[in-house]
């Protein structure tokens, strides 16, 4: 079989089969990071991005751009654990024929989101490559009370996401999003989701993820789920790369957060579905893909 056909999520499942893992791991393959012991309240979170020229980026796209996303991507996958991002290391490979200040201008994109989310660059690697990829291995902090992962999801919970959807690549929001950080721990702290995660792959396949994590359907209101302009419903569910959040909440916290945001709206959150007990209720998907 070629990995082609396998598919990124097939190769995944495949690979656990060859991974060790210690029975102190808290959490380990299968959610938006590692979640490792750490202290007596808190779990370090591990995670990691590859980003590929011409899978994730192409030449021609603005540098600082590029680097901003390669970190940025991590950062949103330890927001989705209701944590937040400590210390990080950057690997990358580069062509020999790349011109010196295309590199410096991915790490100045690197080092301002850095900046902005007080996460420390503390090594990494280089190699020559015949394109250019990026690999960013990030580590988070968050308080075991506040840990949330894909599989807490429950029968009667309202689905909900952070922002519009659609079009990221397109447009080139991908390569300036902002984590949803703050977001995250906004919600953790007040309301507690039962599941969350982040979305790169489109909502569609991300949802599906969480279904599959917690043993679930689910049933979408088309009509509620946020959009850009100019996008389609097809693709604020399959293009990906949004990296808005998307969780559960049980109807009790879902009508609190939603008193809460008639009042105050540093934050919006949209509802746009309900889970239910029938595991046969999946979304249609026709996601990003890796391979």
């Amino acid at each position: 079989m070629k990995i082609s056909k396998l598919g990124e999520f097939g190769l995944i499942n495949m690979l656990k089969q060859f991974v060790p893992v210690s029975k102190t791991v808290i959490k380990g393959i299968g959610d938006d990071a590692a979640v490792v012991p750490y202290s007596k309240s808190e779990y370090l979170l591990i995670t990691t991005d590859m980003l590929a020229e011409d899978t994730h980026f192409t030449r021609r796209m603005p540098p600082q751009g590029i680097g901003h996303k390669a970190l940025a991507c991590s950062i949103s996958d330890i927001a989705a654990m209701g944590g937040w991002p400590t210390f990080a290391v950057v690997s990358i490979g580069i062509p020999k024929n790349l011109p010196v200040s295309f590199i410096k201008d991915i790490y100045k994109g690197i080092q301002e989101v850095a900046r902005q989310f007080n996460v420390s660059i503390v090594g990494g690697d280089t190699i020559k490559t015949d394109k250019i990829v990026i690999n960013v291995a990030l580590l988070g902090l968050v308080e075991k009370k506040n840990l949330t992962t894909r599989d807490g999801a429950k029968a009667g919970d309202v689905i909900f996401v952070t922002g519009p959807l659609g079009g990221s690549f397109k447009s080139g929001r991908h390569l300036s999003f902002t984590p949803r950080g703050p977001q995250a721990r906004f919600l953790v702290e007040n309301f507690k989701p039962s599941a969350m995660m982040d979305i790169s792959d489109g909502l569609s396949g991300d949802l599906n993820h969480i279904l599959k994590a917690s043993k679930v359907g689910a049933r979408l209101d088309h009509a509620y789920i946020p959009r850009h302009q100019g996008v389609s419903l097809s693709q604020a569910l399959n293009d990906g790369e949004d990296f808005e959040l998307l969780f559960t909440l049980s109807p009790q916290k879902a009508r609190l957060l939603m008193d809460w945001q008639t009042q105050k709206r540093a934050f919006y959150f949209y509802p746009i579905g309900t889970i239910t007990s029938d595991v046969k209720e999946k979304i249609d998907t026709k996601s990003f893909t890796h391979f």
